[in-house]
């Protein structure tokens, strides 16, 4: 049966305050969980709010990533993308099984026993970082001091990045994140990365090491895939965990109770990790587009519309946990779509798990009296970026 819908209107991205999703979403969830949006390319498409409805499309293989396919909700600086083929390595952006290929190469590396592996450098890399605030003494902004370097020195590690170059990669990669900039600065910052990428990728290829960019020169990759994979991997393994880091402090100082809770139990970080990961949603929706006609909740969804699926209303939906707007670092947490769904599943979701599990308790444990050093009102919000979080955390102690 056809379910009566409302009119497309635009994705709508205002928050009503620092961590809540927009509450246009959730009233959609609840009165019209499958309803008609408006692309800023002129697409009509879908968006989908409910929890069971966004973890059913993640799954479901009629529903395609592809980039050519995928119209984009939100426009870039008044601009919109146009629709191309994803690069040979951007497998985030395929159907199998090409996306199969590519994640067949890499998912020995990310598995949970090696990730358990990597605990004790990613405890050394945080105590590191703890011990340079100290010395500095406050005030110190969490985001640059703190937030922000432990994942990047941690993914330079792992794919083999020499971390003087850091400072590079994080200002282009935060330059393709922005939805402000313009098609030059864009540009610029695309291909300043993809030949660093390339510079790196044809050193590994000379003189490998045990790093993962080193692991792939023994598979069949092209060299533009190997610099493409080691693109995805260097901005999404790095961009979201600095960001759940940065505003999963913020929102811990934000509620003083849970703050306690978690630094005089920090055998709790392993679940309270997973509620900040689910209350944040900082990745805060993805597309997918119907291959074939598809009916859901009711709603005829013809081949070739994209459906943008809120993973931020889905895991603040209350038929799927109780009082989803609080914050409660013990609640059940299980089901939360923060690293998505289906076949495209974050890959790295288990070395942001350590990351996050390692820094939050040991940041608490190392400055229990920690403090925002500004109103909370006046802590800059990406609201600006594609991923969520914050552009600066000031803290004293």
């Amino acid at each position: 049966m056809t379910k009566p819908v409302p009119a497309a209107a635009p994705l709508l991205l205002e928050r009503p305050n620092h961590f809540d999703p927009p509450a246009a979403l959730g009233r959609l969830r609840e009165t019209a969980p499958v309803s008609p949006l408006a692309y800023p390319d002129g697409h009509t498409g879908w968006l989908v709010t409910g929890h069971a409805l966004v973890r059913a499309v993640l799954a479901d293989p009629r529903f395609s990533a592809r980039a050519e396919l995928n119209h984009v909700p939100i426009a870039r600086d008044g601009r919109v993308g146009d629709l191309r083929p994803a690069p040979p390595g951007i497998f985030t952006r395929m159907d199998p099984p090409s996306h199969t290929r590519y994640r067949h190469l890499l998912t020995g590396w990310f598995t949970v026993r090696r990730m358990r592996a990597l605990t004790t450098r990613v405890q050394e890399i945080t105590a590191e970082h703890l011990d340079a605030m100290e010395r500095h003494g406050p005030p110190v902004d969490l985001f640059e001091a703190f937030a922000q370097p432990v994942p990047a020195l941690v993914m330079c590690e792992l794919l083999g990045v020499p971390y003087a170059d850091r400072e590079h990669f994080q200002h282009h990669t935060a330059v393709l994140m922005r939805l402000d900039n313009t098609p030059q600065e864009m540009m610029a910052s695309y291909t300043a990365l993809q030949e660093f990428m390339g510079e790196l990728a044809r050193a590994k290829r000379a003189e490998p090491g045990d790093d993962l960019l080193s692991g792939l020169t023994t598979s069949d990759l092209t060299d533009e895939e190997l610099v493409n994979i080691g693109f995805v991997l260097l901005g999404a393994g790095f961009e979201t965990t600095a960001n759940m880091l940065a505003l999963g402090a913020f929102a811990l100082l934000s509620h003083p109770g849970q703050f306690a809770l978690l630094r005089d139990e920090p055998e709790a970080g392993d679940q309270a990790v997973e509620e900040l990961l689910r209350y944040l949603s900082v990745a805060a929706f993805t597309t997918r587009t119907a291959l074939e006609d598809v009916e859901l909740d009711g709603h005829p969804i013809k081949a070739g519309e994209t459906v943008t699926v809120s993973i931020s209303a889905a895991n603040r939906d209350p038929r799927k946990f109780a009082d989803p707007d609080a914050l409660d670092l013990l609640r059940p947490t299980a089901g939360h779509l923060a690293f998505g769904h289906g076949v495209h599943q974050c890959l790295g979701q288990q070395l942001a798990r350590v990351e996050m599990r390692v820094g939050y308790p040991a940041l608490l444990a190392r400055f229990p009296t920690l403090r925002l050093d500004i109103a909370p009102e006046d802590v800059p919000l990406r609201t600006d970026m594609l991923i969520y979080g914050v552009h600066r955390l000031p803290v004293a102690w």
